[in-house]
């Protein structure tokens, strides 16, 4: 893969939406309304509410687990990895401690940096070897293994992921299977915000999306006559709905976009 994606279901999040539907008492209502927002994919009101309710009681791991997951699927990673963090080293003994490190995990991961994705994953294979996340470990492991160009890694986990969990949604759902069962490795999707021939224009916007938590780059490319094109890109996405909501919310916020391939 070129380098990176994020997962719709990377963020396998449909194991972990599951867990919405279990509550402490005493945040009962606006955690109601807090899972209700992220199931409706209205992320913003979901981190909304989360930040008001950690304003006024820090002290619910659940609390910092749905927030950071809000974060994650509104693509702000710096933030998810930071809230997931708290929620790990605060809440230690809490149920919702391997949800969060595979969240932060998956942070990582989209913002590429796969060392430290492998790590938490590693970190929660090793805290718990039967681990009801085994199968999402599997297959974010072989990711890790291939964005890393380490073929052998990919296909291993990938292998394990199809022996101990052939009834797993990724695989019986066929939509989750690694770009390299098609013989292409490198392939992903991006949104691209803007292109432009002077490279200094090109670096302001990327600047001003990095120092907004988007994971943005520039690609050169070869332009008429000589000429360059520097194209500023968002995210290296396995999945085209990542893609799609991504592109989504940043239209929103006044860009210009295109989703590539």
């Amino acid at each position: 893969m070129k380098n990176l994606n994020k997962i719709k279901d990377l963020c396998v999040l449909s194991s972990c939406f599951v867990l919405l539907f279990f509550t402490s008492p005493c945040y009962a209502l606006n955690l109601d309304n807090l899972k209700a927002n992220l199931i409706r994919g209205d992320y913003q009101a979901a981190i909304n509410e989360g930040e008001k309710l950690i304003a006024r009681d820090p002290r619910s791991a659940e609390l910092y687990y749905l927030l950071g997951l809000g974060y994650l699927k509104d693509g702000n990673y710096l933030r998810s990895s930071d809230i997931f963090e708290v929620a790990i080293r605060e809440f230690s003994g809490s149920r919702f401690k391997e949800e969060a490190r595979l969240g932060l995990g998956d942070s990582y991961l989209l913002r590429n940096d796969l060392a430290r994705a492998e790590e938490s994953y590693q970190e929660l294979l090793k805290s718990n070897p039967n681990t009801k996340f085994k199968a999402q470990l599997f297959y974010r492991l072989s990711q890790v293994g291939f964005k890393k160009g380490d073929l052998n890694q990919g296909k291993d986990y990938l292998a394990k992921l199809k022996e101990s969990y052939p009834l797993n949604p990724e695989i019986r759902q066929g939509r989750d299977i690694w770009p390299v069962e098609k013989d292409n490795p490198d392939f992903c999707y991006s949104v691209q915000v803007g292109s432009f021939s002077n490279p200094v224009n090109a670096a302001n916007l990327n600047q001003k999306l990095l120092s907004n938590g988007y994971p943005a780059y520039i690609e050169e490319s070869a332009g008429p006559a000589g000429s360059k094109n520097y194209r500023v890109k968002v995210g290296r996405l396995n999945f085209r709905q990542e893609a799609e909501d991504l592109n989504k919310k940043l239209k929103a916020q006044g860009y210009p976009t295109k989703i590539c391939p």
